[in-house]
């Protein structure tokens, strides 16, 4: 997220300057500049950059095993700077879709307008997710909000919904289909903290990482559809969940 920026936005922007929005360009490059002095400068903090790498694997980044100002730099750092990436991507897209001379039709667009393009795509699927991962790792080190902790508590959100919802849970039998397969293929996925490692069988481990999705899925759906039409209430204890 910190070495990427320069070289997709920094080409895209000598090379294909007309943006469809100059100001929020602006934006992109400062929250990533302003990202990457913030994750440098945690190496200067008493206790160091971040312990736990970049890679961050859970637990070791907790504020149990990696305290110290350095870590959340890192973090918040890294959350900037996707911030700006993200906004750059939504600015090449727009610009590409929108504001191509007259007759140039996609297919006559020069090759690195196509893998501007594309990167962007790709960045709008991933980079989302990972700056919003990072806002709970942050919450979880300081709130003690638990975000990554909340797997073995899908029970209890699955009895509170329904009491606070003033309805019976909705589709009961799928839910008890997901949670079953949720606890199946959570035995196939732990190898995903390792594929750094280059010790595990990827195209298997990445297989079964994609498919707990699916019944993950079909949980939030039942929450959903549980509130749909519901009597919801704001109690205090509800507004926990």
């Amino acid at each position: 997220m910190v070495c990427s920026p320069p070289l997709f936005a920094g080409f895209t922007n000598w090379i294909m300057p007309l943006l469809s929005f100059p100001r929020l360009n602006m934006l992109a490059y400062w929250l990533y500049l302003l990202g990457s002095l913030i994750a440098v400068v945690g190496f200067l903090t008493p206790q160091g950059a971040a312990a736990f790498g970049w890679f961050a694997y859970a637990p070791l980044n907790d504020v149990v095993h990696s305290p110290g100002i350095g870590g959340d730099m890192w973090i918040m750092g890294l959350a900037f700077s996707g911030f700006g990436t993200i906004l750059s991507a939504v600015n090449f897209i727009t610009t590409i879709i929108c504001m191509r001379e007259p007759g140039m039709t996609m297919f006559r667009m020069p090759f690195f307008t196509w893998n501007v393009l594309l990167t962007a795509v790709l960045v709008l699927i991933a980079f989302p997710v990972l700056a919003a991962a990072l806002l709970c790792l942050e919450a979880d080190r300081k709130f003690g909000a638990h975000v990554f902790g909340t797997l073995p508590f899908f029970g209890i959100v699955g009895e509170v919904i329904p009491v606070f919802g003033r309805k019976p849970i909705f589709d009961y039998i799928g839910l008890i289909a997901a949670t079953i397969s949720v606890a199946g293929l959570w035995a196939t996925v732990w190898a995903h903290h390792m594929f750094a490692t280059g010790g595990v069988l990827l195209p298997f481990f990445s297989i079964m990482s994609y498919l707990i999705a699916v019944p993950t899925g079909v949980k939030f759906c039942n929450w959903i559809g549980t509130m749909w039409n519901g009597l919801l209430g704001f109690e205090t204890s509800r507004a926990f969940r």
